[in-house]
């Protein structure tokens, strides 16, 4: 399984879709794979979806299933689509595993949108996650951080090292 790429979804804003101006979100289907379809990405990949939540609903219990799914996985290069808001809070709980590449990528806007950062930080997160060695990561913005030094910078709308 060392070429093939294990995908786990959490929802969070990437997902979401509005139907209008006035209306509620919803967390819809996972984004990635129709992502990787339109980028024409040639890879082996598995989608695995754990949840479809805002990030600020995420339990301990979600985290967990996280990290089982994570630890449970054949494939040791997983990708995990993630909230913005508590992404820092669930890759620092996966932190210590050691003998897989754990990258946490999302987006400030919606997949669905035209002007969404979600296509940018899911082709930085498919490089990321085949070339970094072991650990857990952070990329989002172009940058990649590491979850124990990360802040999310809400002025700037990106992460940050602090």
């Amino acid at each position: 399984m060392a070429d093939r790429i294990r995908i786990i979804t959490t929802g969070g804003t990437i997902d979401k879709v509005y139907f209008d101006a006035l209306s509620e979100y919803q967390v819809g289907e996972p984004a990635i794979a129709q992502i990787l379809e339109e980028a024409n990405v040639d890879l082996k990949y598995d989608v695995q979806q754990i949840c479809r939540k805002d990030s600020l609903d995420l339990t301990d219990a979600d985290r967990d299933a996280i990290f089982q799914a994570v630890t449970q996985s054949p494939e040791r290069r997983i990708l995990i689509t993630h909230g913005t808001d508590t992404m820092i809070k669930t890759a620092q709980r996966l932190s210590g595993i050691e003998d897989a590449v754990i990258v946490f990528t999302g987006s400030m806007a919606p997949a669905k949108l035209r002007n969404s950062d979600a296509f940018f930080n899911v082709g930085c997160a498919i490089i990321a996650v085949q070339t970094l060695p072991p650990g857990t990561y952070i990329v989002m913005n172009g940058r990649m951080v590491d979850p124990g030094k990360a802040v999310k910078n809400r002025n700037k709308l990106r992460f940050e090292e602090n």
